[in-house]
């Protein structure tokens, strides 16, 4: 039979006999209390313990109360644990502090016992009905990300494709998307897409547009034509302030061109079967926002063994160094080169394990072997695709 953990609560109080005080009352009813005389020694222990509560004197010598509440909610592992000070300070500007700081209530000092009791019931209550509600939305949105990530092709269900992708959301809902199109035989479309937002809506809107792409990316229609028909529609349905960056690169194998559409997307990457990668850099409108939308267009000849990727702005952009994608692709260029050798259906992987060290078995960021930044600021789409 398992024995349910009972409740840990943290009481930091620079006076043993408050702390001896509020440990006996709350010990009897069950809690199990961890004791801190200092600033210090609550904030190792809030750490290392994760406790359900913590009681947290406002007046101490050294680190106060609101110096230590700060570290607390500043720290991700704490942020989240509900802190009631203790005070025997009556200014209401005092309190006014805590509760910006992020205190849930107060207890004047000198306390009584059952006042405390009935204050941490009532926060643990209120604690435990919250976190309840995150997990169960949690949960809805990881089922929501899951019915988007089912839409999404893979190499092995595609073989005459010849890619391999890396596909990894930030968030629950994921603002990247990318399709793998058969035009006929020898023809093949490749898609990548970036939403504007991470909200509910775009994993709706992802199977919209992926069947607007079935609809329109046909023999029929020049890729030109057929991005020009999808964001009339786009323009049409998306909410006002929504849009997507896109590239629709068109290969055809048969006749060995390649046409890349680039809707306000990061430049392609093309790394021919001996040479050193270069970028295909064309300007063009967003997709969703104007009727009259232009798209630069780029046409190549291709050889078999020649690579090329598309990719969406998460790898290459940095907003905490003030990095674009513009410039941050041409610094990736020699990492592109160093994949040159490897199965093309390992390369994405492997250019995020080289650039963010990312454990290529449950893909969960460790570190950062690059000086480029140590985690992901966005969604990430990589799809590299072999003539």
């Amino acid at each position: 039979m398992d024995i349910k953990q009972p409740f840990t609560i943290l009481a930091v109080d620079d006076h043993v006999v408050n702390l001896k005080l509020i440990e006996k009352s709350l010990s009897k009813e069950g809690y199990r209390v961890l004791s801190a005389s200092n600033g210090p020694n609550a904030r190792k222990l809030a750490v290392a313990e994760r406790p359900d509560l913590i009681l947290l004197d406002i007046q101490m010598p050294g680190e106060d109360g609101f110096q230590v509440i700060k570290f607390l909610k500043n720290n991700p592992l704490t942020a989240s644990i509900p802190v009631i000070f203790l005070t025997g300070v009556s200014e209401v500007h005092s309190k006014l502090k805590g509760f910006d700081l992020g205190a849930v209530d107060y207890i004047t000092k000198p306390f009584h016992n059952l006042e405390v009791l009935a204050r941490v019931g009532i926060h643990l209550k209120l604690s435990i009905a919250t976190n309840s509600l995150i997990a169960e939305q949690a949960h809805k949105l990881r089922q929501l990300s899951e019915a988007q990530e089912s839409m999404l092709p893979l190499p092995h269900d595609n073989p005459d494709a010849k890619f391999g992708v890396y596909y990894k959301a930030l968030h629950e809902a994921g603002g990247d998307f990318y399709d793998i199109l058969d035009i006929s035989e020898h023809i093949k479309g490749y898609f990548v897409a970036d939403f504007s937002g991470h909200d509910i809506k775009t994993s709706y809107m992802t199977a919209s547009v992926k069947a607007l792409l079935v609809q329109n990316c046909t023999p029929v229609y020049s890729p030109a034509e057929s991005m020009k028909m999808i964001n009339d529609v786009l323009v049409e349905i998306l909410p006002d302030g929504k849009y997507l960056t896109s590239c629709y690169v068109l290969l055809n194998r048969e006749t060995l061109k390649m046409t890349v559409i680039n809707a306000g997307h990061p430049p392609v990457v093309h790394l021919p079967v001996n040479g050193t990668p270069t970028l295909l850099s064309s300007d063009g409108d967003v997709l969703g926002m104007f009727k009259d939308a232009q798209f630069g267009i780029t046409r190549i000849d291709v050889s078999y063994g020649d690579r090329f990727f598309i990719y969406s702005d998460g790898l290459v952009e940095s907003a905490q160094n003030n990095i674009t994608w513009v410039n941050g692709a041409e610094q990736f260029l020699d990492d592109f080169k160093l994949v040159s050798d490897i199965p093309v259906e390992d390369v994405p992987k492997k250019l995020i394990h080289n650039l963010f060290y990312i454990e290529a078995d449950n893909q969960e960021i460790i570190n950062s072997k690059s000086n480029f930044r140590k985690m992901p600021e966005d969604d990430i789409v990589i799809l590299c695709v072999e003539v």
